[in-house]
């Protein structure tokens, strides 16, 4: 699991410890995420299937794509297909995509970097592997996070932001004991790259095996853990989980994520996505590709797709 490493934690900025009267965030629920396939054929895991809507409000859905390893001639990707009124975050740990859209956006990422698509009012795009890629094969492991947008800004021209993996905030615990990326928002004081619409943070978090992760956490925002890779516990009650595993939090100042003292050969420490935003408490109409505030809207949505007003497919 690339991403970005460090060969020192002890290089690294350190996390403030809890101090006196910041209170630990509950484990509300944990959860399994189930399997299935997206686009041409890829596996994914639906990290946060079966919690409520309102527990994940600003996100939507949020999809762990592999890990796999791909013989020459397997890498899929996604079809062409339309988006509108909300972000889609792309974080690829192991492998490249590339992506492409209606309003001339994209690029490739590779190991590390992410790709913030503001799909606004409306846009085409297709994520595929390199063809370099596809005749090759190769290991292939990341995430795809969809960020609601709030009504004033559903209708917003599309935009695209390209986070390369040396721009990420990079902090460790007290104990050097765990390796903190902060790809948006910000943990005590430390930014990461990504600009969001909608106030969030996203982190990656690699934790030692035996090691504590006491992680400061916005109070304004919600708060879900998802086991990438290993085995732990979560919360101050030691709630256990693993990989394909998510849990929600309650308030408070901090989350604890432990590793397990032991971890198994294929995932020898835990990995973890820890994301959370400020609710956004609007109406949600969700249909396929559409995130919008009421049905109506989303019909308008499908309506303007079938009229090409999405833009078209470049040559």
């Amino acid at each position: 699991m690339p991403a970005v490493t460090v060969n020192d934690l002890t290089t690294l900025e350190r996390l403030r410890s809890p101090g006196l009267g910041d209170q630990p965030r509950p484990v509300w629920q944990v959860t399994t995420a189930p399997q299935g396939y997206e686009g041409e054929g890829f596996p994914v895991r639906r990290a946060f299937a079966g919690i409520d809507l309102a527990q994940l409000d600003p996100f939507v859905m949020m999809d762990q794509m592999g890990e796999v390893e791909y013989a020459p001639g397997e890498p899929k990707g996604t079809p062409w297909h339309p988006h509108r009124g909300f972000e889609t975050v792309t974080y690829i740990i192991d492998g490249t995509f590339d992506h492409q859209d209606s309003h001339g956006g994209g690029g490739t990422i590779t190991n590390g970097d992410t790709q913030w698509m503001t799909a606004g009012s409306g846009l085409l795009h297709i994520e595929a592997p390199p063809e370099w890629l596809v005749q090759s094969g190769g290991l292939f492991h990341g995430i795809q996070l969809w960020v609601n947008l709030p009504r004033d800004a559903k209708m917003n021209d599309p935009r695209y932001q390209d986070l390369r993996s040396g721009e990420v905030a990079l902090v460790t615990s007290p104990d050097a004991g765990s390796l903190v990326r902060v790809i948006a928002g910000s943990v005590d004081g430390h930014a990461g790259p990504g600009s969001t619409h909608t106030p969030m943070t996203l982190v990656h978090a690699t934790i030692e095996p035996g090691a504590r992760l006491d992680l400061p956490w916005d109070v304004d925002f919600n708060a879900l853990v998802y086991v990438l890779g290993g085995k732990g516990t979560v919360g101050t009650e030691g709630r256990p989980v693993r990989m394909g595993q998510s849990a929600v939090l309650g308030a408070g100042d901090y989350l604890t994520i432990t590793a397990d003292g032991s971890q198994e050969s294929r995932s020898p420490k835990l990995d973890v996505i820890v994301v959370g935003g400020r609710p956004i408490r609007e109406p949600l109409a969700w249909a396929g590709p559409f995130v919008m505030n009421t049905k109506a809207e989303v019909l308008k949505a499908y309506e303007d797709f079938q009229r090409g007003h999405f833009g078209h497919i470049p040559a």
